[in-house]
Protein backbone atom coordinates (compact mmCIF):
# COMPACT_ATOMS: atom_id res chain seq x y z
CA UNK A 1 0.00 0.00 0.00
CA UNK A 2 1.29 3.17 -1.21
CA UNK A 3 1.94 5.87 1.16
CA UNK A 4 -1.59 8.09 -0.14
CA UNK A 5 -3.86 4.91 -0.48
CA UNK A 6 -3.26 4.32 3.88
CA UNK A 7 -5.80 7.85 3.76
CA UNK A 8 -7.68 7.76 0.73
CA UNK A 9 -11.32 8.39 0.84
CA UNK A 10 -12.42 8.12 -2.63
CA UNK A 11 -15.55 6.95 -3.73
CA UNK A 12 -16.80 6.74 0.16
CA UNK A 13 -20.20 9.25 1.50
CA UNK A 14 -19.62 11.07 4.13
CA UNK A 15 -22.15 12.49 6.52
CA UNK A 16 -20.46 15.61 8.94
CA UNK A 17 -22.95 17.72 11.47
CA UNK A 18 -22.13 21.07 12.64
CA UNK A 19 -19.68 21.25 9.55
CA UNK A 20 -20.98 25.24 8.77
CA UNK A 21 -18.29 26.35 10.89
CA UNK A 22 -15.17 25.22 13.55
CA UNK A 23 -13.88 22.38 14.07
CA UNK A 24 -16.81 20.25 11.41
CA UNK A 25 -15.99 22.92 8.71
CA UNK A 26 -12.35 21.62 8.92
CA UNK A 27 -13.50 18.16 9.14
CA UNK A 28 -15.78 18.29 5.80
CA UNK A 29 -12.92 20.29 3.80
CA UNK A 30 -10.44 17.62 4.62
CA UNK A 31 -12.29 14.41 4.07
CA UNK A 32 -12.86 15.90 0.85
CA UNK A 33 -9.69 16.98 0.06
CA UNK A 34 -9.13 13.16 0.42
CA UNK A 35 -11.52 12.11 -1.69
CA UNK A 36 -14.84 11.74 -0.03
CA UNK A 37 -18.16 13.29 -1.16
CA UNK A 38 -19.11 15.07 1.52
CA UNK A 39 -22.72 15.67 2.88
CA UNK A 40 -22.10 18.92 4.93
CA UNK A 41 -24.73 19.36 7.58
CA UNK A 42 -25.97 22.15 9.92
CA UNK A 43 -29.01 23.19 11.36
CA UNK A 44 -29.23 26.01 8.83
CA UNK A 45 -28.98 25.33 4.97
CA UNK A 46 -27.34 28.54 3.76
CA UNK A 47 -24.17 28.11 6.03
CA UNK A 48 -23.89 24.24 4.27
CA UNK A 49 -24.31 25.43 1.02
CA UNK A 50 -21.41 28.16 1.88
CA UNK A 51 -18.77 25.49 2.97
CA UNK A 52 -20.06 23.21 0.66
CA UNK A 53 -19.46 25.30 -2.70
CA UNK A 54 -15.98 25.97 -1.29
CA UNK A 55 -15.45 22.42 -1.36
CA UNK A 56 -16.82 22.37 -4.82
CA UNK A 57 -14.45 25.15 -5.58
CA UNK A 58 -11.62 23.26 -4.70
CA UNK A 59 -12.17 20.04 -6.69
CA UNK A 60 -13.87 18.03 -4.10
CA UNK A 61 -17.21 16.80 -4.22
CA UNK A 62 -19.71 18.47 -1.74
CA UNK A 63 -24.33 18.47 -0.84
CA UNK A 64 -25.51 20.55 1.82
CA UNK A 65 -28.38 19.27 3.62
CA UNK A 66 -30.12 20.98 7.13
CA UNK A 67 -30.49 18.82 9.90
CA UNK A 68 -30.89 20.02 13.76
CA UNK A 69 -30.10 16.49 15.28
CA UNK A 70 -32.10 17.88 18.41
CA UNK A 71 -35.40 17.06 16.38
CA UNK A 72 -36.11 14.07 15.75
CA UNK A 73 -38.19 14.29 12.64
CA UNK A 74 -35.09 16.52 11.57
CA UNK A 75 -32.34 13.21 12.01
CA UNK A 76 -35.93 10.83 9.96
CA UNK A 77 -35.84 13.45 6.73
CA UNK A 78 -32.09 13.47 6.59
CA UNK A 79 -31.54 10.29 6.20
CA UNK A 80 -34.24 9.09 3.98
CA UNK A 81 -33.10 11.86 1.52
CA UNK A 82 -28.96 10.84 2.21
CA UNK A 83 -30.68 6.94 0.98
CA UNK A 84 -32.75 8.48 -1.76
CA UNK A 85 -29.75 10.41 -3.46
CA UNK A 86 -26.93 8.14 -2.27
CA UNK A 87 -28.05 4.62 -1.19
CA UNK A 88 -25.48 4.47 1.43
CA UNK A 89 -22.94 6.19 3.70
CA UNK A 90 -19.94 4.97 4.87
CA UNK A 91 -18.58 7.90 7.23
CA UNK A 92 -20.85 9.39 10.07
CA UNK A 93 -19.08 12.74 12.21
CA UNK A 94 -21.33 13.45 15.03
CA UNK A 95 -19.67 16.64 15.32
CA UNK A 96 -22.86 19.04 15.89
CA UNK A 97 -23.55 19.84 19.74
CA UNK A 98 -24.69 22.39 22.20
CA UNK A 99 -23.30 24.14 25.17
CA UNK A 100 -26.38 27.02 26.16
CA UNK A 101 -25.56 27.98 29.49
CA UNK A 102 -22.03 28.87 31.33
CA UNK A 103 -22.75 28.77 34.97
CA UNK A 104 -22.58 26.65 38.27
CA UNK A 105 -23.99 23.59 38.17
CA UNK A 106 -26.55 24.75 41.04
CA UNK A 107 -28.02 27.12 38.98
CA UNK A 108 -28.51 24.31 35.92
CA UNK A 109 -31.79 25.72 33.84
CA UNK A 110 -34.07 23.09 33.38
CA UNK A 111 -34.26 23.87 29.42
CA UNK A 112 -30.47 24.29 28.74
CA UNK A 113 -30.07 20.88 30.84
CA UNK A 114 -33.20 19.57 28.74
CA UNK A 115 -31.43 21.39 25.30
CA UNK A 116 -28.34 19.84 25.93
CA UNK A 117 -29.39 16.14 26.11
CA UNK A 118 -31.24 16.13 23.42
CA UNK A 119 -28.52 17.57 20.75
CA UNK A 120 -25.72 16.02 22.67
CA UNK A 121 -26.85 12.58 23.81
CA UNK A 122 -30.10 11.99 21.87
CA UNK A 123 -28.87 13.69 18.66
CA UNK A 124 -25.77 11.80 18.40
CA UNK A 125 -27.75 7.94 19.42
CA UNK A 126 -29.91 8.62 17.05
CA UNK A 127 -27.46 9.72 14.34
CA UNK A 128 -25.39 6.80 14.90
CA UNK A 129 -28.58 4.57 14.85
CA UNK A 130 -29.95 5.72 11.32
CA UNK A 131 -26.22 5.61 10.03
CA UNK A 132 -25.11 2.33 11.86
CA UNK A 133 -28.16 0.60 9.35
CA UNK A 134 -27.35 1.99 6.56
CA UNK A 135 -23.39 0.80 7.33
CA UNK A 136 -24.96 -2.56 8.24
CA UNK A 137 -26.55 -2.64 4.21
CA UNK A 138 -23.68 -1.90 3.15
CA UNK A 139 -21.05 -4.07 4.58
CA UNK A 140 -19.32 -1.73 7.26
CA UNK A 141 -18.36 1.63 7.99
CA UNK A 142 -16.84 4.25 10.88
CA UNK A 143 -18.47 6.61 12.82
CA UNK A 144 -16.91 9.13 14.78
CA UNK A 145 -18.09 11.11 17.91
CA UNK A 146 -16.73 14.67 18.67
CA UNK A 147 -16.79 14.72 22.50
CA UNK A 148 -14.39 16.67 24.60
CA UNK A 149 -12.13 16.45 27.08
CA UNK A 150 -14.80 17.89 29.37
CA UNK A 151 -16.04 14.65 29.12
CA UNK A 152 -12.83 13.09 31.61
CA UNK A 153 -12.17 16.08 33.04
CA UNK A 154 -15.33 18.32 33.48
CA UNK A 155 -14.85 21.75 32.86
CA UNK A 156 -15.98 25.00 35.41
CA UNK A 157 -19.46 25.78 34.50
CA UNK A 158 -20.06 23.44 31.96
CA UNK A 159 -21.89 21.23 33.73
CA UNK A 160 -24.73 19.22 31.99
CA UNK A 161 -22.45 19.88 28.77
CA UNK A 162 -19.71 18.00 30.41
CA UNK A 163 -22.13 14.98 31.45
CA UNK A 164 -23.45 14.81 28.19
CA UNK A 165 -20.13 14.33 26.78
CA UNK A 166 -19.41 11.93 29.19
CA UNK A 167 -22.09 9.98 27.99
CA UNK A 168 -20.76 10.54 24.40
CA UNK A 169 -17.74 8.86 25.33
CA UNK A 170 -19.68 5.55 26.91
CA UNK A 171 -21.91 5.87 23.46
CA UNK A 172 -18.81 5.24 21.21
CA UNK A 173 -17.88 1.93 23.55
CA UNK A 174 -21.18 0.71 23.06
CA UNK A 175 -21.47 1.23 19.16
CA UNK A 176 -18.01 -0.20 19.33
CA UNK A 177 -18.59 -3.73 20.85
CA UNK A 178 -22.45 -3.68 19.24
CA UNK A 179 -21.78 -2.99 15.96
CA UNK A 180 -18.17 -4.93 15.51
CA UNK A 181 -20.07 -7.76 13.82
CA UNK A 182 -21.38 -5.94 10.46
CA UNK A 183 -17.96 -4.36 9.83
CA UNK A 184 -18.20 -1.04 11.80
CA UNK A 185 -16.03 1.08 13.86
CA UNK A 186 -17.10 3.76 16.29
CA UNK A 187 -14.30 5.68 17.79
CA UNK A 188 -14.61 9.05 19.89
CA UNK A 189 -12.35 12.52 19.45
CA UNK A 190 -11.94 14.65 22.24
CA UNK A 191 -11.26 18.09 21.58
CA UNK A 192 -8.99 20.03 23.53
CA UNK A 193 -9.54 24.33 23.69
CA UNK A 194 -9.77 24.94 20.39
CA UNK A 195 -10.58 28.41 18.52
CA UNK A 196 -14.02 28.05 17.26
CA UNK A 197 -16.82 30.40 18.05
CA UNK A 198 -18.65 27.46 20.02
CA UNK A 199 -15.34 28.48 22.63
CA UNK A 200 -15.46 31.87 22.17
CA UNK A 201 -16.81 32.40 26.03
CA UNK A 202 -13.24 30.33 26.89
CA UNK A 203 -10.82 31.89 24.80
CA UNK A 204 -11.91 35.47 24.58
CA UNK A 205 -11.94 36.03 28.04
CA UNK A 206 -8.27 36.33 29.11
CA UNK A 207 -8.69 35.52 32.47
CA UNK A 208 -9.87 31.80 31.74
CA UNK A 209 -7.76 31.59 28.55
CA UNK A 210 -4.31 32.18 30.98
CA UNK A 211 -6.03 29.79 33.89
CA UNK A 212 -6.49 27.55 30.92
CA UNK A 213 -3.43 27.94 28.77
CA UNK A 214 -1.50 26.74 32.56
CA UNK A 215 -2.50 23.17 32.23
CA UNK A 216 -2.08 22.64 28.45
CA UNK A 217 1.60 21.65 28.44
CA UNK A 218 1.85 22.96 24.74
CA UNK A 219 1.07 25.95 25.94
CA UNK A 220 -1.73 27.01 23.49
CA UNK A 221 -4.73 26.69 22.17
CA UNK A 222 -5.44 24.03 18.92
CA UNK A 223 -6.36 25.78 15.17
CA UNK A 224 -9.91 23.66 14.01
CA UNK A 225 -7.97 22.28 11.63
CA UNK A 226 -5.49 20.49 13.92
CA UNK A 227 -8.88 17.85 15.00
CA UNK A 228 -9.45 17.13 11.07
CA UNK A 229 -5.93 14.83 10.95
CA UNK A 230 -6.91 12.53 13.60
CA UNK A 231 -10.83 12.52 12.56
CA UNK A 232 -9.28 11.29 9.22
CA UNK A 233 -7.33 8.95 10.64
CA UNK A 234 -10.33 7.11 12.33
CA UNK A 235 -11.94 7.62 9.00
CA UNK A 236 -9.51 5.59 6.58
CA UNK A 237 -8.43 2.36 6.43
CA UNK A 238 -5.44 3.74 8.52
CA UNK A 239 -7.51 2.92 11.72
CA UNK A 240 -8.88 -0.35 10.42
CA UNK A 241 -8.49 -1.95 13.35
CA UNK A 242 -9.11 0.80 15.96
CA UNK A 243 -12.23 0.58 16.90
CA UNK A 244 -14.04 1.78 20.84
CA UNK A 245 -11.08 4.73 21.51
CA UNK A 246 -11.95 7.83 22.86
CA UNK A 247 -8.39 9.97 21.09
CA UNK A 248 -7.45 12.86 22.75
CA UNK A 249 -6.33 15.83 20.94
CA UNK A 250 -6.11 18.35 23.56
CA UNK A 251 -1.98 19.55 23.94
CA UNK A 252 -1.31 17.25 26.53
CA UNK A 253 -4.14 18.57 29.25
CA UNK A 254 -5.26 15.23 30.05
CA UNK A 255 -1.81 13.61 30.31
Amino acid sequence: MSRTELFDLDGKIAFVSGASRGIGEAIARLLAQQGAHVIVSSRKIDGCQHVADAIIADGGQATAMACHIGEMEQITAVFAQIREQFGRLDILVNNAATNPQFCNVLDTDLGAFQKTVDVNIRGYFFMSVEAGKLMRDNGGGSIINVASINGVSPGVFQGIYSVTKAAVINMTKVFAKECAPFGIRCNALLPGLTDTKFASALVKNDAILKTALQQIPLKRVADPSEMAGAVLYLASAASSYTTGVALNVDGGFLS
